[in-house]
């Protein structure tokens, strides 16, 4: 597993579709401005010549932040674009042969929604865990029941994995999930809905350290 110390504390999801009109680049790149620490690229819906060159140019802004570049998935577009790692679903591949395709250099996630499935992560070959979701999401609209502040919490104390919250996350909700043993907090709509994703990425990120 990939044996480097990452900072946590605020992961962005890309999604096209919250972006709207705008450059999901230049958002992305405001975002890490503003203090973003980890960049997942996650899209479901674009051809893979797409998402390749979109894949691309974000690990190469990401590299130019010296912040984490990760995809979701998609190990063939992780590997083309020499990113720091994937993020898989339950429902993705397994993790022991993403390991196997993508190596021991790289970082391998996983989205968990309930008490088993953090028991069995533990014995996988994953470098960290994303709890999903906290609350009810519109970017997700087939996410699993909420987890709610006390859900992340139990979770938290199953597992001795670095592990981020992701799912319905605003500012007000910072103070509480920092209390819950996570490492940090995944957002997308938080971040990239913002008229100024810098300005935003600032004040979770200011929100995070007071804790």
């Amino acid at each position: 597993m990939k044996q480097i110390s990452i900072d946590w504390s605020l992961y962005l999801v890309t999604d096209r579709t919250v972006v709207g009109n705008r450059s999901l680049l230049v958002v992305v790149e405001e975002a890490l401005k503003g203090g973003v620490t980890v960049v997942q690229y996650r899209e479901k819906h674009a051809s893979t010549r797409i998402m390749l060159e979109e894949a691309l140019a974000l690990s190469r802004i990401c590299r130019f932040y010296r912040v984490p570049f990760l995809v979701n998935d998609r190990i063939d577009i992780a590997i083309a674009v020499d990113a720091d790692g994937v993020h898989l679903g339950q429902d993705d591949m397994p993790p022991a042969i993403a390991r196997r395709i993508i190596g021991s250099g790289k970082i391998i996630g996983l989205t968990v929604h309930n008490e088993e499935e953090v028991v069995e992560a533990e014995r996988q070959e994953v470098d960290y865990l994303s709890f999903a979701p906290v609350f009810a999401t519109s970017t997700k609209p087939d996410h699993k029941t909420p987890l709610g502040i006390e859900g992340v919490a139990k979770l938290a104390s199953k597992t001795r994995l670095p592990c981020v919250a992701i799912g319905g996350i605003k500012e007000h909700h910072v103070e509480m999930l920092a209390k819950t043993g996570i490492d940090g907090i995944c957002v997308v709509s938080a971040i990239l809905g913002s008229e100024n994703p810098e300005e935003s990425a600032r004040r979770l990120r200011d929100l995070w350290k007071k804790r």
